[in-house]
């Protein structure tokens, strides 16, 4: 498990460096939490980037294109009361483009890195959609609430079939939230609630699973939160 988690975050760690270009540079407190997602899952095991870091088109079964994933704050900066526990705790709307014309669904996935869980070898997660349609570039605020949506797709987070705001307390330094958008070449075949008796963590395990050899594009952004 260990093994696989170092794989996941080897991923993770690739994509962002190579989007650090087109993007603002996150704060120093996003940049050093970003550093501990490495001990920690994020999504599927690493596949072959494009050479040179350049857009693959999606049509090598090992590339992975970079997409660009947009959200309504700056990569790196904080993010609003009204997408957190102590506000609204509105999903954000999302945007994206580039993705590879191989694409069959898209899965998103959200995550507090600077909270381990599973003794250090998991972190908590706010939000996991999959089987969102191909044609699909952009989900809107406020997604509702429930397993399955209505075009298809399916939600879970570390509280249910809802997305969970952040939550970071003010006691503590600012939490950094990973938002990871992947680009698969199928849909995947996991029941919206996971098999009778699963829990959160192992749909969470059984979608990353259901991802890997799948993985044709990937974009990254993040925010940052506390409570004041």
């Amino acid at each position: 498990m260990r093994i696989t988690r170092l794989a996941l975050a080897l991923s993770f760690v690739f994509v962002t460096v190579a989007l650090v270009p087109a993007q603002t540079p996150p704060p120093a407190t996003a940049g050093a939490a970003g550093q501990a997602a490495g001990q920690r899952a994020g999504g599927p095991p690493p596949q072959t980037p494009a050479p040179g870091g350049q857009r693959g088109g999606g049509r090598g079964r090992g590339a992975v294109q970079i997409m660009t994933l947009t959200a309504p704050w700056a990569p790196g900066a904080e993010i609003p009361v009204k997408y957190t526990q102590a506000g609204d705790e509105l999903s954000p709307p999302l945007n994206w483009d580039n993705p590879p014309d191989t694409t069959a669904s898209f899965a998103l996935v959200v995550h507090d890195v600077s909270a381990p869980a599973g003794q250090g070898t998991d972190d908590v997660l706010h939000w996991m959609v999959w089987n969102i349609p191909a044609a699909a570039r952009s989900l809107p605020e406020g997604v509702p609430q429930g397993p399955l949506l209505a075009d298809g797709s399916r939600q879970i987070s570390v509280t249910g079939p809802n997305y969970r705001g952040p939550a970071a307390p003010a006691s503590g330094p600012p939490h950094v939230y990973v938002f990871e958008l992947y680009a698969l070449d199928a849909m995947l075949d996991v029941p919206a609630l996971g098999p009778a008796g699963a829990t959160v963590p192992q749909t969470r395990a059984a979608v990353v699973a259901a991802m890997a050899g799948h993985v044709r594009g990937k974009a990254v952004t993040s925010g940052i939160f506390r409570r004041r």
